[in-house]
């Protein structure tokens, strides 16, 4: 049972830009983005494929914080891939400065749904 939609179709949305990101990295952007560049872009493709796994699972987990855990996840790929994204276009490397705010914000999705799990199984002791 889904309990989470809007969490649900924030993860159908992820996954269908990052399949269409990774796919115009890899069939336009090769051609015009230094390596180092596309190396970049295919690192923000990367994690916003790695963070859709807990936002799907959230989308599916009871419990009232699921919603307030998937948004640390979705600021993640905003911030980290995004920032990647932005710096591999641009080459703005000031950019990079971002991207570790996003890996923040994806520690702290996964320690949230640590804390929730383990809060809610001490109960149960």
């Amino acid at each position: 049972m889904i309990y989470h939609k809007n969490v649900l179709v924030a993860a159908a949305l992820l996954g269908f830009c990052a399949v269409a990101f990774g796919a115009f990295g890899a069939h336009y952007l090769k051609t015009i983005l230094s390596p180092e560049q596309l190396q970049w872009w295919e690192k923000g493709v990367q994690y916003q494929f790695y963070h859709l796994a807990p936002i799907l699972f959230l989308a599916f987990w009871q419990a009232p914080q699921a919603k307030s855990i998937a948004f640390f996840f979705l600021l993640g790929c905003i911030c980290f891939s995004g920032s990647l994204y932005l710096m591999a276009l641009t080459n703005m490397r000031f950019l990079g400065a971002v991207t570790p705010v996003g890996g923040l914000f994806f520690l702290i999705g996964w320690a949230r749904i640590v804390y929730e799990f383990l809060k809610k199984n001490a109960k149960n002791v």
